[in-house]
């Protein structure tokens, strides 16, 4: 795996190295529109011969903008103009002090170069919510003329303190907390604006006196302005950043080598996980598998990634307590696709799970993409693959009875599949240690999965049959992602 040793300029200060993306004054940068996600699916589908089927959707609309990877869309730049000989170059406007990135369509960075700030959907503000983009949104309504404030003051020892200031109706939200009609609360760097709703979230707030870039390596800086945090692991972070050339929003997966390089022997295996994960990622490319954008290999490893704005799959099922059926189906049906592709390309993923599967919107119609490689496996000369690795709950029953000893082969992503949808479906997982005596291990070896009736009462027996012939302890028995696409519940198209 090569480093990056691409050099760039560098710049006197991190306001004006940072302005590259929008115009400054106070000026906003336009996004352009975005294509649906789910219709790019659709087209994939269209031409692989290997797919099957077409994308189940739970709504009449399922080729909505809702399917989108990432709302902040390119900005096309200007070159810049000579100036004559004769005539003298203009005077350069007053650095901007903060911006505010833009997280959704019909809205557009801002510079901050004024100490106030008002938002909303009258004329007067000075950033108004008028855009036509904007104006088609559903929540648009849910807008105040007057929504909030932005202003700084100055406070001890000549430092400006940043405050948000709510006036609307319906709320305005800092990092999920409302601030209440009429009261106001300190803004910090990388902080997240929603409107209206708590996860409506518009801005995020980037804070240009705050020099917290220079940790990162100068080949990344050059390249991405780095921002908040979106989780974090044994092994290292996941970031969000901003490409200075497009503004676009992705992902920066940081992982530290310093942290495996001093633990134990297990942890010391990790460098060989990242470079099989870049390996995998870099040879893929399908519109359910998350793409890869850049590597840079520096002190740690930077894995740049395309942002997927809805979260986990984990999240969701959680904090819905279950998905509709329908929902259900639309996610299943492109993990089924995605996992096809991989076996196709004779890649067995080995860790499938919720937390694995990312999401693209916040909407329930959105496009899925699987993730996290680290414990892929390239088939080579055999079709066999030994090592005992994965998530112990949802492990196949032939990798638990040989302790990795054995070989196995793509069916155990087929079983991982069948816990995810069991879990989806239901709400619970199908194997657990909780109130029983019966170990995890036993019980996922014996193919005794923990049905509770009552709970499946709503859920058609397509869907449960679909289940049982996923979770097969025999992996010969077992269906493949091909026999499970073709399977009645994903035919049935009148149930979406």
């Amino acid at each position: 795996m090569k480093s990056h040793h691409q050099s760039h300029s560098s710049t006197s200060s991190k306001a004006h190295d940072s302005a590259s993306c929008s115009q400054s004054q106070g000026g906003f940068s336009q996004p352009q529109g975005t294509p649906s996600h789910l219709h790019e699916l659709s087209q994939y589908q269209g031409s692989s011969s290997s797919s099957t089927g077409t994308v189940p959707s739970s709504s009449q609309s399922s080729h909505s903008s809702s399917g989108t990877l990432s709302s902040l869309e390119t900005v096309s730049t200007q070159e810049l103009c000579s100036i004559p000989e004769d005539q003298e170059p203009e005077e350069p406007g007053p650095a901007p002090w903060a911006r505010l990135w833009a997280l959704q369509d019909g809205f557009s960075n801002l510079d901050c170069v004024n100490d106030n700030y008002w938002f909303g959907r009258d004329k007067s503000c000075e950033y108004c919510f008028d855009g036509p983009l904007l104006r088609r949104t559903d929540k648009y309504r849910t807008y105040s003329k007057k929504h909030f404030r932005i202003f700084r003051e100055m406070g001890p020892k000549n430092c400006y303190i940043v405050y948000i200031e709510d006036h609307s109706g319906n709320g305005t939200f800092v990092n999920t907390e409302l601030i209440g009609k009429g009261k106001r609360c300190p803004l910090s760097n990388n902080s997240e604006i929603a409107l209206s709703l708590c996860r409506n979230k518009v801005f995020v707030f980037f804070d240009l006196t705050v020099d917290d870039q220079s940790v990162y390596p100068k080949e990344l800086r050059d390249e991405y302005i780095m921002s908040k945090t979106l989780g974090s692991g044994a092994c290292g972070e996941v970031k969000m950043a901003f490409e200075r050339k497009t503004c676009q929003k992705v992902a920066i997966k940081i992982i530290s080598k310093r942290r495996f390089a001093l633990g134990s022997s297990r942890e010391a295996d990790t460098a060989p996980s990242v470079e099989t994960e870049i390996e995998i990622l870099k040879k893929l490319n399908h519109p359910c598998i998350i793409k890869i954008k850049d590597v840079f290999d520096a002190e740690d490893y930077y894995i740049v990634l395309e942002l997927m704005e809805g979260g986990e799959l984990f999240d969701r099922v959680v904090g819905n307590k279950r998905l509709k059926e329908a929902t259900c189906k639309l996610y299943f049906y492109q993990m089924l696709v995605a996992v096809q592709y991989l076996h196709e390309n004779g890649i067995i993923h080995r860790d499938l799970k919720p937390e694995n599967v990312l999401l693209s919107s916040q909407e329930e119609d959105c496009l899925i993409k699987i993730t996290d490689f680290g414990q892929s496996k390239i088939l080579g000369e055999t079709s066999l693959m030994r090592t005992l690795c994965g998530t112990p709950t949802y492990l196949a029953p032939e990798v638990l009875i040989s302790n990795g000893t054995a070989g196995y082969s793509r069916a155990v992503d087929c079983w991982s599949l069948g816990v995810i949808l069991f879990i989806c479906l239901s709400g619970y997982p199908p194997f657990s240690e909780h109130k029983t005596q019966v170990s995890l291990k036993d019980q996922i070896t014996s193919g005794k999965y923990n049905f509770i009736p009552e709970v499946w009462t709503d859920v058609s027996e397509e869907a449960l049959d679909l289940v049982k012939k996923l979770l097969v302890v025999d992996p010969k028995a077992r269906l493949t992602t091909e026999e499970a696409l073709n399977h009645p519940w994903l035919q049935v198209q009148h149930k979406i």
